[in-house]
């Protein structure tokens, strides 16, 4: 069954090389024809899962509609290409053809699918280069809102955000954060907002930048319903614990459901987050002079007051 597609395919590339040839009788090449012929060839390769010989004739064929001037179909085909190269593991190459095709989508404007080609670009890269996946996304994220479609948008730049974190590029992810941020609350999706906002300040205490993260979560207060949210408050505490340097309140925000189960490289975040020149334990509040009304003894049962009053 493979020996005769494989067969048929080169029957319809001989077919083909024959449409292009040009003689006294027949000076232009016909580019329709051999288009046509191309494609049945990749046709005929990919089910004998033939699949260089499948790209080559995708390619053959995209090449044939350039000529004329038949740019969505050059794009189609070349992401099709693209797909055979995936299959053949060659990650890097599919991805190379599937932004070409995505450029082609742009500029005969169906900017939409060029969107959704780049996403699933990002998402057959990501496992073996993060670098070009934040990238990809990126792009992707520019298409869809330069269409106006935010929702989309947000949800590729959140993409590229955890990437970014991932790979410990904070201060990109604190500015991706806040396009984001602003694109949730465009579409007054506010509770995504709110999630925003921790992410916000986690990254922002992971680069040491302690007015940043308070600076975010005093913006948020504009935000509907973000006073008084389990977000807001849980926030407001761990920036006290961080400023006072106590460890153990910073410890009971970065363990609380609400941050454990975010997206797994936000959990980390907060797992890993230290107080600046903590040892490991609550920080101790200054002893007043001997003898004094806030002496030892009073300044240990303040410390114990602390520790029943919980988070509050």
């Amino acid at each position: 069954m493979a020996a005769q597609k494989i067969n048929e395919a080169h029957e319809h590339i001989a077919r083909a090389e024959k449409c292009l040839k040009t003689s006294m009788t027949k000076w232009k090449p016909d580019y329709d024809g051999a288009a046509s012929e191309y494609s049945k060839a990749a046709v005929a390769f990919k089910n004998a899962k033939q699949f260089e010989e499948a790209k080559e004739a995708y390619l053959k064929e995209a090449e044939n509609h350039t000529e004329n001037k038949a740019y969505p179909f050059y794009a189609g085909l070349a992401k099709q290409a693209g797909m055979m190269l995936k299959d053949m593991k060659r990650v890097a190459e599919a991805v190379q053809l599937i932004e070409k095709a995505c450029v082609m989508y742009v500029e005969n404007g169906t900017s939409g699918t060029a969107g959704m080609a780049l996403d699933r670009a990002g998402k057959l890269i990501e496992p073996i280069d993060l670098e070009k996946a934040v990238d990809l996304y990126q792009k992707a994220a520019s298409v869809f809102e330069n269409e106006d479609r935010l929702r989309q948008a947000a949800e590729l730049l959140g993409k590229a955000s955890r990437l970014l974190v991932r790979l410990r590029r904070l201060d990109e992810a604190a500015v991706s954060l806040q396009k984001e941020k602003n694109m949730y609350k465009e579409i007054e999706n506010y509770p995504t907002c709110f999630k925003k906002t921790i992410a916000q300040v986690l990254v922002h205490l992971h680069r040491s930048d302690f007015v940043a993260a308070d600076k975010c979560v005093r913006e948020s207060y504009s935000l509907p319903g973000f006073s008084g949210s389990e977000d807001c408050v849980s926030m407001e505490t761990l920036l006290q614990g961080y400023d006072e340097q106590d460890e153990e309140q910073v410890f009971r925000v970065c363990n609380s459901p609400l941050l454990k189960y975010m997206d797994n490289d936000y959990a980390k975040l907060a797992v890993t987050l230290k107080v600046p020149g903590g040892g490991g334990k609550k920080k101790k509040s200054p002893a007043a002079p001997q003898g004094g009304a806030g002496g030892p003894a009073a300044s240990a049962a303040e410390d114990e007051d602390d520790y029943e009053g919980g988070l509050c």
